[in-house]
């Protein structure tokens, strides 16, 4: 009589890590599901190797283990931010610096209220500003000037202009916008739930940037 088929096993962990780039990009989405829903109290290695079903080992094979997979997260945020910005380029390159601040500050303000994610590291960076939490700030500041650098060309800003101060203020101030909208949906009695409500801040960010570069 014949045997019946013996059933195939499933793959073990270490044979799916055999696919480098298809684990690494497994494990960043599981870290950055587990960061997103439980913050950096409930991100370590052994959760992350169960959200993506992976040997543990092989986080310390391709990242060295939690720093560097920060650092990971880190990098594919900032480069989420640039993706997020590059549309901006479609309009060709900004005619003065007035209006490359005005196109970043804008695609800015989109981008983070498209991202929950980038949110929530931005909270921490005042509640809880860790050195996990400063690694994925480095990553998003990165790649905000390496979008600036691409963008600039060959424009410069107005003589007597403080622009790094002058710009982390109008950062400053739509990040903490928008962090009041996501928590309370307002801010010192603006409203800032409807798209009427952001058309509203937006009109004023470009005020204050034609001010501020009139030049």
């Amino acid at each position: 009589m014949q045997k019946p088929p013996v059933p195939t096993k499933p793959p073990a962990p270490e044979n799916r890590g055999r696919d480098r780039a298809a684990t690494e990009a497994a494990l960043v989405a599981a870290a950055r599901a587990v960061l997103a829903e439980e913050g950096f109290v409930g991100l370590g290695i052994n959760a992350v190797a169960r959200r993506a079903g992976c040997d543990k080992q092989l986080i310390y094979r391709y990242f060295g283990g939690l720093d560097g997979l920060v650092d990971a997260i880190g990098n594919e945020i900032g480069d989420d931010l640039r993706r997020s910005l590059q549309p901006l380029a479609a309009l060709g390159q900004a005619g003065s610096y007035r209006e490359l601040v005005e196109r970043m500050m804008l695609g800015f303000l989109q981008a983070l209220r498209d991202d929950a994610l980038m949110r929530r590291i931005m909270a921490w960076e005042i509640a809880s500003p860790s050195e996990l939490v400063q690694r994925l700030t480095r990553a998003r500041s990165k790649s905000m000037m390496a979008w600036v650098a691409e963008s600039r060309g060959t424009l410069v800003p107005p003589a007597g202009v403080d622009v790094a101060a002058t710009n982390a203020v109008l950062l400053a101030a739509i990040q903490h916008l928008v962090l009041s909208s996501a928590a309370a949906g307002q801010f010192a009695g603006l409203t800032l739930t409807s798209e009427a409500d952001w058309e509203r801040v937006r009109a004023v960010v470009k005020a204050i940037v034609a001010g501020a570069y009139a030049g």
